[in-house]
């Protein structure tokens, strides 16, 4: 089965359906039997730090509804930060400490399939087993999303949400932005525009652009589209590469369009600003939650298997208008969803981005596993991106 097929797949399914002073996995081993550090380990920690993107947790005002019942339910703090703007920052930020074999005093990261990062990080060992006997609940995950090639089995990760990779406009700056060819050749945005940083996410619309497969790169295919980005920088078209940090720049209208994702804009609020699969085609991702070594494996697969049941995906994903809460707005990998999301809000649920279409997910594309890990290609994006 293709990652193309299974990515289609999994959104077709998503539419329709006590304290504890912890010891890292690999120090409590030593000195102890395997019986007494599993007995220690299934204690709930008081504080569960996780770490994610933002605009990626449901919100009402300052508080967040979903942690704050998980922590009524389970008396577990969740200490929740919004400070991974892309993949490879975040992994440059905990690589030295992982590869030393020190905790980062993170319990749950969430990392992105359409980026080298997350494979990489269980490849070198750097990710605990989830506690399957603590996540029941794993029997709700969509079939599609079971057996990922950087995971066969789900041992390490569990999937947190998933997305599309478009182009946004404020319609107050300029017309509608539907396609690469504008967003790179339209002079009136010259300067005013910027591209995400994630390789995947920009060859991915730009290779569709230039008429290629993103999901079966080449030597040729890949140069087409990198230079027709270094060209866009090279004249000044593109102002700058980001992360998630272009979402507050172009709701503050310093930005006329961006290559954006999906759920997102929904959040900014801006009634001004747009977001669109280009003419082309847009990319597919799917972030995923996964413990990095030291993290407290027992309540980390707690809290999974809390947000893995319908009910609170649903509310995660839809908010509810009653109560001021403002939802996810990103593709749950939780079957069940989708009816929960509609006794919280129909809009929601009608709203082809989060339950897409079969119309929509034909015009969206996974970016080839292979070329995230050349690297001769991850050098000259590097490069490029940083230049």
């Amino acid at each position: 089965m293709s990652d193309q097929l299974t990515r289609r797949q999994l959104m077709e399914r998503a539419a329709l359906g006590g304290a504890v002073i912890f010891v890292p996995s690999w120090l409590a081993a030593c000195g102890s039997s395997g019986k007494k550090a599993a007995s220690t380990s299934h204690k709930l920690a008081k504080t569960l730090n996780f770490s994610n993107w933002t605009l990626y947790m449901d919100k009402k005002g300052t508080t967040r509804p979903s942690l704050d019942q998980f922590k009524k339910k389970y008396g577990v703090t969740v200490a929740y930060t919004e400070d991974i703007n892309d993949n490879a920052s975040f992994f440059g930020k905990i690589q030295g400490q992982l590869s030393r074999g020190q905790s980062v005093n993170r319990d749950i990261v969430v990392l992105t399939d359409n980026d080298r990062y997350l494979s990489l990080m269980i490849r070198k060992g750097w990710a605990e087993k989830l506690d399957k006997s603590a996540i029941p609940n794993i029997k709700n995950l969509v079939d599609v999303q079971k057996h990922p090639n950087f995971d066969p089995n789900r041992d390490y990760s569990l999937p947190w949400q998933s997305g599309m990779t478009g182009i946004a406009y404020n319609d107050t700056l300029t017309g509608p932005v539907l396609s690469v060819d504008d967003l790179f050749s339209n002079p009136k945005l010259k300067g005013k525009i910027t591209c995400l940083n994630s390789m995947g996410d920009a060859l991915t619309i730009v290779m569709l652009a230039n008429g290629d497969d993103p999901t079966k790169v080449t030597d040729k295919s890949f140069n087409a589209a990198f230079n027709r980005i270094k060209k866009a920088v090279d004249n000044k078209q593109i102002r700058q590469f980001t992360g998630n940090d272009y979402a507050p720049t172009l709701a503050k209208g310093d930005l006329a369009a961006a290559m954006s994702w999906s759920g997102d804009i929904a959040q900014i609020g801006n009634k001004h600003i747009h977001w669109n699969i280009p003419e082309a085609g847009g990319a597919l991702w799917t972030d995923n939650m996964l413990i990095p070594k030291g993290g407290n494996v027992y309540t980390a697969s707690v809290y999974m298997n809390y947000v893995y049941d319908p009910k609170v995906q649903g509310l995660m994903e839809a908010g509810d208008p009653k109560r001021n809460i403002t939802g996810i707005y990103y593709i749950p990998p939780v079957a069940g969803a989708g009816e929960w999301a509609k006794k919280y809000d129909p809009a929601v649920a009608k709203n082809p981005l989060i339950f897409p279409t079969k119309k929509t997910l034909d015009s969206v594309h996974l970016f080839d596993n292979k070329a995230l890990n050349n690297q001769k290609y991850l050098t000259q994006w590097q490069n490029l991106i940083s230049a």
